[in-house]
């Protein structure tokens, strides 16, 4: 097994924190934040594979969009297109639950079923991207 080094390492870490931490808000039915948090969890396990990736301990770039992020990881054209779907399902859930005015327009889609398939699609695409290691 390849032993990883310290950024791709921190990178997942993240991730799988942020992940656990979604399932910590469906657990306490903070909808929005389970949205947020899935998110997050994705952005980070890519930004692993771009680290991976950076030469001279550069860091991913800082952006948010997760088709730029996986494009940037060279992992777009390889994954199916629920995964790609999936991702734009994902990418407004980060933006519209920091800002106020998108913030109860969000929270009317998100309930218990919603999320629990957001959590169900994170958790695959997390082990999909860790295997691309």
């Amino acid at each position: 097994m390849q032993i990883m080094d310290s950024k791709v390492e921190y990178w997942f870490g993240i991730a799988d924190y942020d992940f656990e931490t979604a399932k910590a808000m469906l657990e306490t039915k903070r909808y929005l934040y389970v949205g947020f948090m899935c998110h997050q969890a994705i952005e980070k396990a890519l930004k692993a594979i771009i680290a991976h990736d950076c030469a001279n301990g550069e860091m991913p770039p800082r952006i948010h969009d997760l088709t730029k992020l996986s494009a940037r990881a060279s992992l777009i054209d390889d994954m199916s297109s629920e995964q790609q779907d999936f991702l734009e399902e994902l990418n407004p859930l980060n933006i519209e639950a920091r800002y106020p005015e998108n913030r109860e327009h969000i929270a009317q889609r998100l309930n218990n079923t919603v999320c629990q398939a957001l959590i169900k699609k994170t958790e695959a695409l997390l082990c999909w991207i860790k295997k691309q290691l």
